[in-house]
């Protein structure tokens, strides 16, 4: 298992993280999704770590909280050592029925952070993130809050997910002219069959130095290789009842196409190829894995193992790639000058003698 550091910091963590959405289970589609209790939850805690893993990623609103609350008595009772383990959680879905406890206000932050750490039962939380973004909070009412966690001591680091790239840029640009903590990650949608962040999200955390950890790597078990055109998942399967997150399955089913027979040569699952795909990605820091059962966290974490050849990764390009959309194929025509120039400039630093 590699470790990469989280965008520009001096803070490392696993090429695959633990994501903990199964935990708890509950009525609605947390139920749907998983409902591992504290035994079975440890039981994953203990098979991660033990293949590598020292990311832990989880949210205030899965399980109506009752995952961070087993994700934290888990480490607790594994007596697993705070420094070796990178804890992550999520503030900005509805909490309560009040109308302030939602969102990214100040107040909705603070009062969320409390709650995290009560039920993880930590004294910080490594990365703490904004689950969404909010349009009813200005923008630096939120980077203040954050910073202020991070000045007490509370968290250690903070991100976003689900933000927009301008959201991102211009929350970047508020903390650096303010000499505030900055997000440091986005956590994102992103698989074979789903490559819209490439458009303006990639370029940016490039040109920011922000790092990506991606969430449902394949898209909700339709990566997997379970389901075909026709042919439904089997009974039990999220797809089957919680059919999210949205994706052209038309596309999605090319790309498995596509993965399969390199799956095959490989001698590993379809998954694993999707995941070794994203892990592939010189902008992606970590993939999210969760599972219900050992087997299907062994199977993921095996994808650490796989290496894709030059070869294999330019078929699964072609048949993922996005089709051109404007105004990316006018700045690929208009910057081909300037990029050739670089290229050349680079060449000629390099060249012998």
């Amino acid at each position: 298992m590699r470790n990469r550091p989280l965008g520009r910091t001096g803070l490392y963590v696993s090429e695959l993280c633990l994501g903990t959405m199964t935990f708890g289970g509950g009525d609605g589609i947390w139920g749907q999704i998983g409902n591992l209790q504290q035994a079975d939850a440890e039981r994953l805690v203990v098979q991660a770590i033990d293949a590598g893993i020292n990311f832990i990623d989880t949210a205030d609103v899965y399980s109506g909280g009752l995952s961070e609350q087993i994700t934290g008595q888990a480490l607790k009772n594994l007596k697993v050592p705070r420094d070796s383990v990178v804890v992550a959680t999520k503030v900005f879905g509805e909490t309560g029925p009040g109308p302030n406890a939602r969102g990214a206000s100040r107040h909705h932050i603070l009062d969320g952070v409390k709650a995290s750490l009560k039920r993880l039962q930590l004294d910080h939380i490594d990365l703490y993130q904004i689950h969404g973004f909010d349009p009813a909070t200005p923008i630096e009412e939120t980077v203040r809050a954050l910073d202020q966690l991070v000045r007490h001591g509370h968290v250690r680091y903070v991100g976003v997910s689900n933000w927009a790239a301008w959201q991102i840029v211009k929350a970047v640009g508020i903390a650096e002219r303010l000499g505030l903590a900055r997000p440091e990650s986005l956590q994102a949608y992103y698989t074979i069959a789903g490559r819209d962040l490439e458009r303006e999200l990639i370029p940016m955390l490039r040109s920011e130095g922000i790092g990506l950890m991606v969430w449902s790597p394949l898209a909700g078990g339709l990566l997997s290789g379970k389901f075909e055109r026709e042919k439904k998942g089997e009974a039990g399967d999220r797809r089957t009842t919680f059919d999210f997150p949205p994706v052209d399955r038309e596309r999605a089913f090319a790309c498995v196409d596509a993965m399969r027979p390199i799956a095959q040569a490989h001698g590993v699952s379809v998954a694993q190829i999707a995941i070794a795909w994203l892990l592939a990605q010189p902008q992606v820091t970590s993939v999210i894995i969760g599972a219900k059962r050992p087997e299907q966290l062994a199977d993921n974490i095996a994808a650490a193992q796989v290496t894709l050849s030059a070869d294999e990764l330019k078929q699964l390009d072609e048949v993922s790639r996005l089709p051109s959309e404007y105004p990316g194929w006018m700045l690929e025509r208009l910057g081909e000058y300037r990029r050739k120039q670089i290229s050349d400039s680079q060449s000629a630093r390099d060249a012998p003698g």
